[in-house]
């Protein structure tokens, strides 16, 4: 099934959308007509195909509905993180040319700024109530029919990077066509491959603005299926949520596993997860420790894909290939993989360099950004989001880190994630990150940053239990010359640690009490 109004015309009662907290439920003729609406809405404000639409909301029933009458009208849809602040809110409507925005009452603060702050923005709506300058979304919809507008045009998404390692960049990947009706082909293959279908029950942990829930639901609404929505994420609440809807699919990042994992052995053995046929998981490097634990316990569900919101390539692995290349993010699904070294040359099996995919699907571009743009392809037209691994002979992918979170100490590379993936196992840990700080014997040494279970353990005797432990796992040289306690560490709800806002207060000179050098 190409689009939800087919679902919609054979079970207009079927449930698509169900907001797990508060019960709220979208069926697929109200998902139809509401987003028949919508356009409508869109073409009556004067939004032609192409025009750009920014939306900054948390996770309710309003935001697919919203995305569906984007897709429906030709309309280029931004949805923005509901973390970020005025400048950077501004930022993104200036930069992607939005000339809409849609609030929420819930996030009022951020999006009154906006009615000044953003240059170029004509038109204010807002979902779950108003303040001065903005309409209602639901009113405004009210007044509009429930029929198609007679000019659809495939609209899609443009999500921003999420700004871990820089300012956000626009990722702008065309439609395959114009035809609402034609789905995008990376998402159709990840549903095939994924066994989405319209029995499909899946339930999303994960805020809508982040690339991957954004784009799974939509293709499982495409498919037929029930989307269970999590309000915010709680561990314990997903296991009950499993129970309870029989979810048959799920999205999940690595620190939700760990989460969920160092729940009390009882809360984890009271609920029945036997409806879950495939656990998804991405967005980060997932400790093997940790995988392998949340097979023993979920079964041979866990699938693990690769892939960015710029769409060059994606790798795939189940579990039963994992167990047997432990680590490895799998081999290449669409696209194809190669190494490439600091001067573009093509790296044997085993051996570590900049991740690139060559092929069709490599064709985005950062909106307004030619030189980044540029920069992601080499001469062959093959693309990089500047990730760092390898393949082995077999063609599967390891990923070691970011190109821009290696550190170089002593001349000797190192790379932060695989530290950072062996503290995570301790169980007085809750998050962890790895870094490099300025030294003038070495060029940089590794920081730890650890966000304790316990405010309590963050004590000197902690720290040193914590590097005494470590100092058992890894090598020397890989060993932190620091570790500082932090009560929270800025990791969103997206899953993405924002370690570059540490990084940049260490290398402003500012230091915890609380460490061990």
């Amino acid at each position: 099934m190409p689009h939800p109004r087919y679902t919609a015309e054979l079970y207009p009662h079927k449930p698509a959308i169900i907001m797990a907290d508060s019960g709220e439920m979208v069926t697929y003729r109200q998902l139809e007509e509401r987003s028949n609406q919508g356009a409508q809405l869109f073409r009556s404000l004067g939004l032609k195909t192409g025009d750009h639409i920014g939306l900054m909301m948390e996770n309710n029933h309003h935001f697919l509905t919203i995305c569906w009458a984007a897709q429906r009208s030709g309309v280029i849809f931004t949805p923005i993180s509901s973390h970020l602040k005025r400048e950077e809110t501004a930022y993104i409507l200036e930069n992607c040319g939005a000339k809409l925005f849609i609030g929420s009452h819930a996030l009022a603060e951020v999006a009154q700024q906006m009615l000044e702050g953003a240059r170029g923005v004509e038109h204010f709506l807002m979902v779950g109530g108003i303040i001065p300058g903005f309409d209602s979304w639901e009113e405004a919809l009210d007044g509009q029919p429930t029929t198609p507008i007679g000019d659809e045009k495939n609209g899609v998404a443009m999500l921003y990077s999420s700004g871990t390692t820089g300012k956000p960049k626009g990722v702008f990947v065309p439609p395959v066509s114009d035809d609402v009706d034609e789905p995008n082909n990376l998402v159709m293959g990840m549903g095939i491959a994924l066994g989405f279908c319209e029995e499909t029950v899946y339930l999303s942990p994960a805020p809508l603005y982040h690339a991957a829930p954004l784009h799974y639901n939509m293709m499982n609404l495409i498919q037929g299926g029930t989307s269970v929505i999590m309000e915010k994420f709680d561990s314990e609440r997903a296991l009950a949520l499993i129970e309870e809807h029989r979810v048959t699919h799920s999205q999940w990042v690595p620190i939700m596993f760990v989460r969920m994992l160092k729940l009390p052995q009882e809360v984890r053995d009271r609920y029945d997860l036997s409806s879950m046929q495939f656990a998804i998981h991405a967005a980060a490097p997932c400790p093997v420790e940790v995988k392998e634990k949340m097979i023993e316990w979920w079964g041979p569900v866990i699938v693990e894909y690769y892939g960015a919101s710029e769409g060059i390539g994606v790798t795939i692995i189940d579990s039963a290939a994992w167990l047997t290349h432990k680590g490895s993010v799998g081999p290449a699904l669409l696209g194809e993989l190669h190494i490439l070294d600091d001067e573009g040359n093509e790296l044997p099996p085993g051996e570590i360099g900049t991740v690139y995919f060559s092929g069709e699907q490599a064709n985005f571009k950062y909106h307004g950004e030619d030189e980044k743009t540029a920069e992601a392809y080499n001469e062959k037209g093959w693309a990089t989001t500047g990730d760092v691994g390898y393949v082995d002979e077999e063609g599967y992918l390891y990923l070691t880190d970011r190109k821009n979170f290696m550190i170089i100490s002593g001349g000797v590379n190192i790379y932060p994630q695989e530290i950072e993936n062996v503290l995570i196992s301790h169980d007085k840990v809750a998050d962890v990150a790895v870094f490099g700080v300025p030294c003038d014997d070495f060029g940089e040494k590794v920081q730890a940053v650890v966000q304790p279970m316990n405010w309590a353990d963050a004590t000197d005797e902690t720290a040193i239990e914590i590097m005494e432990w470590l100092r058992e796992r890894i090598s020397h040289i890989k060993l932190p010359r620091a570790l500082d306690f932090h009560p929270e560490l800025p990791r969103l709800d997206n899953g993405k640690l924002y370690k570059r806002h540490l990084m940049e207060e260490y290398k402003g000179g500012a230091r915890s009490d609380d460490k061990q050098e």
